[in-house]
């Protein structure tokens, strides 16, 4: 018997025969779970290239803060009293901080698995008592430490943005907290791909792509589809009637006498149903992080909502959840107190809809959960196949 298995025949009973396929080991400790983390962070911290890394993200930050401040004391750019000044950068901050971050979190997982499999420390991991689902999580939670260190150290500039005035705390909590909930699912799909790629090269690319395509493919892909959802229907427009009416200018560009009577028709023309596909905005990490900030303050002079970057996506986002309005059809020029009206009408409409960002965020989880799901599997030993060229210790 021992010629045969020298020989490598298969043991009596069992030619042919596939291999049984072995349960998932999901047996989860928080000591196992600590003891990868702290492995991890070990490894990170003793590496000068995250120093560095950490000391480049606070001067960048630092720097575009110190820009931006100076842009907006200026008064030539938002005059002797600006409004709305706080908001504003505190958004082109958030910004800053989420773009930076989705630039950086995929480089700290896609390589968690791969390559310590290239570097033959992951087999020794893998023979201890510890199981798959710990190993994966504990990377995965070792390299979400990591971001939220940069997530922590830009957190000042958000305080300092804060401190300009019209910025509710909750805005600033709340983008924190959602914002590390983004850094997470990033990190998980970079788990996910380092686990399912046998290159490091190969699984850092597939990151950026799969995050490239959160941020920026569902946008494109709602703009690519908006002919399917263009209807041709009769709506009710409202404009001015221009029939018989001569009008006349001063040399300021003034209408001299009264507006032209505002009359209502029936009219066939292409509406756009985007509240059919507004899900796809949902998933884009800025939508998430912009739905959930409140609205900004109003201008009392004019009693219009100041404009900054994270209330203009949350409120285009909510309008295309809502969908076409009676208002998108009423094109007829009023006074400035009409006007502004209409604006609270709009806005109070906009904040009864209800949120996309836990859709989003939900979304974002579940694809999060899918990286770690498939790191998990991966790990399970022993391997039932891998790629040529694959080192395992």
């Amino acid at each position: 018997m021992s010629t045969d298995l020298a020989a490598g025949a298969p043991p009596a009973g069992g030619a042919g025969r596939p291999a049984a396929r072995r349960r998932p080991d999901l047996r989860l400790s928080a000591r196992g779970l600590g003891t990868v983390v702290r492995l991890e962070l070990r490894q990170r911290v003793r590496s000068t290239r995250w120093l560095v890394a950490l000391a480049v993200w606070v001067a960048v930050i630092a720097l575009v803060t110190v820009l931006v401040g100076l842009a907006f004391a200026s008064e030539d750019l938002l005059g002797p009293d600006p409004v709305g000044q706080g908001p504003l950068v505190f958004s082109l901050i958030v910004f800053l901080v989420l773009s930076m971050g989705l630039l950086v979190s995929p480089a700290l997982a896609a390589t968690a698995v791969n390559g310590d499999r290239a570097a033959g420390t992951l087999a020794p991991l893998q023979v201890t008592l510890l199981s798959p689902l710990e190993i994966a999580l504990g990377k995965l939670v070792a390299a979400w430490v990591a971001s939220l260190v940069l997530l922590l150290a830009a957190a000042p500039f958000l305080v300092w943005a804060y401190a300009q005035g019209d910025v509710a705390l909750g805005a600033v909590l709340s983008t924190l907290v959602l914002t590390a909930l983004v850094l997470a699912v990033v990190c998980a799909i970079g788990l996910g791909w380092s686990a399912v790629c046998a290159r490091p090269a190969a699984s850092a690319v597939l990151t950026y792509v799969s995050v490239a395509s959160l941020c920026f493919l569902s946008p494109l892909v709602f703009a690519l589809t908006a002919p399917m959802v263009l209807t041709d229907e009769q709506v009710t427009v409202r404009e001015q009637d221009f029939t018989g009416v001569t009008q006349e200018f001063d040399d300021r560009g003034n209408l001299i006498g009264e507006e032209p009577p505002c009359v209502e028709a029936v009219r066939t023309q292409p509406v756009f149903h985007s509240e059919r596909t507004w899900w796809l905005l949902a998933l884009s990490p800025y939508v998430v992080v912009a739905d959930a900030a409140p609205r900004p303050p109003v201008d009392p002079r004019t009693g219009l909502t100041t404009f900054d970057p994270l209330s203009g996506i949350r409120e285009g986002v909510r309008a295309a959840r809502l969908g076409p309005q009676p208002e998108d059809y009423d094109f007829c020029t009023r006074s400035e107190a009409e006007f502004a009206a209409q604006e609270a009408a709009r806005r109070e409409r906009l904040d009864g809809a209800r949120a996309v960002w836990p859709w989003g965020l939900g979304a974002n989880l579940a694809l999060g959960a899918l990286g770690v799901a498939a790191a998990a599997r991966r790990l399970q030993v022993p391997y039932g196949e891998l790629a040529r060229g694959t080192r395992v210790a």
